[in-house]
């Protein structure tokens, strides 16, 4: 299958080379030049296979004819050595726990698909390969240690300085090894705006291989598309009927776009939610049409923090820019920091389900959207734990139990690099490593 640019002013390329590059030349995010959809009969007996042998099926229509079945298999089955269970919260809201992979964050799927997708497609390369990611909190840490001590790839984790909860940065500036972290003196859009500068720099691309594991590669947000099937699959195995509602806490958009994707291969969802923090970018243009990004703002709720979310550009391929067509399958909320401390206490003290911030935002919009005789899942994107301090101040000193997995990264040491926000600084840098 061949991907093109949503700018639309260079050939198509194959999936190896939209993989390695991660942004087109002119700077558009690629895209599958057509979606497969699933015949309807498969819908009819999803609920009896397992996460894997869905997953399995979905990636084979993005990549199946790019990638050997065998080999194929083997990358989503590695990939998906955890599960996303559906939890019960309250009468016909339902949680997707995404939660589970080594970092505890819903972006484990994605990270982990695409390093060993890049890896299949660099046996035997002969150059280094430099992959650069931004993160505004679970990318880095998801990205970082799915490619951590993988031979021939040297990561750079961008980060804003001050705006990632402690935890997401010990996930990503204690490994050491092949990754680098780079403590930007900014925000999360300056980094973004860094990583994408770097592709189009005639010098750097010259002197390095350079790929990005944002949810701007294929590779990293279209497997995201899988935990949306097995959803489905799981509330149907547990007979529960009604039409389905997505509420995706959004930030870049890479999460609520593979859901999107979902539904054009034909999986039955009534709607989306695209839930939002202060910065409202996309609620905004629900509302009026316009699309106007703004610089971003610091919330509790940090991984959405995006100001310039890049996946919309995919979202606006996908229904050929009709504002009307979007805002038929996608509805807006947007709450503030006040709101979202509000929703975790209210939830936790009725249900004693503990919500991070950005389940939060999810669990909320889907309350105020959902209609008699439907089915609401809201994304849970990552655990508690990765944000106690904001959590326990909410509910209470505590109340947060830190899983292993994160003990573990807390006694590391933080090996951070800063940066300014200048891309001559972080250039240079590159080119000197």
């Amino acid at each position: 299958m061949k991907y093109y640019s949503t700018n639309k002013s260079v050939p198509p390329v194959a999936l190896m080379e939209a993989v390695t590059k991660g942004l087109a030349n002119d700077n558009g995010l690629f895209m599958p030049e057509r979606i497969l959809k699933f015949h309807p009969s498969f819908f009819d007996r999803i609920h009896q296979m397992s996460f894997q042998e869905i997953a399995f099926e979905v990636a084979k229509r993005f990549f199946g004819e790019d990638v050997p079945e065998n080999t194929l298999k083997e990358l989503v089955y590695d990939t998906l050595s955890f599960d996303c269970p559906v939890v019960k919260v309250n009468d016909s809201v339902y949680s997707l726990e995404l939660f589970h992979g080594p970092t505890l964050a819903f972006k484990d799927v994605g990270g982990r698909f695409m390093a060993r997708l890049l890896g299949y497609f660099l046996q035997g390369f002969k150059k280094e390969v430099n992959v650069l990611v931004a993160t505004s909190g679970d990318t880095g840490s998801a990205v970082a240690n799915g490619f951590y001590d993988v031979p021939g790839i040297k990561v750079y984790v961008l980060y804003p300085k001050g705006l990632v909860s402690d935890i997401q940065e010990k996930q990503f500036t204690t490994l050491g090894k092949n990754i680098t972290a780079l403590e930007i003196d900014g925000t999360f859009d300056d980094c973004q705006r860094l990583v994408k500068s770097a592709f189009l720099d005639q010098e750097l691309n010259e002197a390095l291989v350079l790929t990005s594991a944002n949810s701007i590669n294929v590779a990293r947000f279209l497997p995201q598309s899988f935990y949306y099937f097995n959803a489905y699959a799981r509330l149907r195995e547990a007979g529960v009927s009604g039409d389905i509602v997505f509420s995706v806490p959004s930030g870049n958009f890479g999460n609520l776009t593979a859901g999107l994707f979902a539904k054009f291969m034909g999986l039955p969802v009534k709607r989306f939610v695209a839930a939002n923090n202060e910065n409202d970018i996309v609620y905004k243009y629900l509302q009026s049409g316009n699309y106007e990004p703004r610089p971003s703002v610091a919330t509790i709720a940090n991984a959405m923090d995006v100001g310039a979310p890049s996946n919309f550009a995919r979202i606006l391929e996908l229904y050929n820019h009709s504002h009307q067509n979007i805002a038929a399958d996608m509805v807006g909320y947007r709450y503030s920091d006040q709101e979202i401390r509000e929703t975790m206490k209210e939830v936790y003290t009725e249900t004693n389900y503990m919500l991070d911030p950005h389940g939060a935002v999810g669990y909320r919009a889907l309350k105020a959207d959902l209609k008699l005789g439907e089915v609401g899942v809201f994304l849970e994107t990552a655990h508690p734990a990765k944000f106690t301090e904001t959590v326990e101040s909410v509910l209470g000193a505590g109340t947060v139990v830190l899983p292993e997995k994160l003990r573990a990264f807390m006694k590391g040491e933080k090996l951070s690099i800063p940066l300014s926000t200048e891309f001559a600084d972080f250039k240079q840098f590159l080119l000197n490593k």
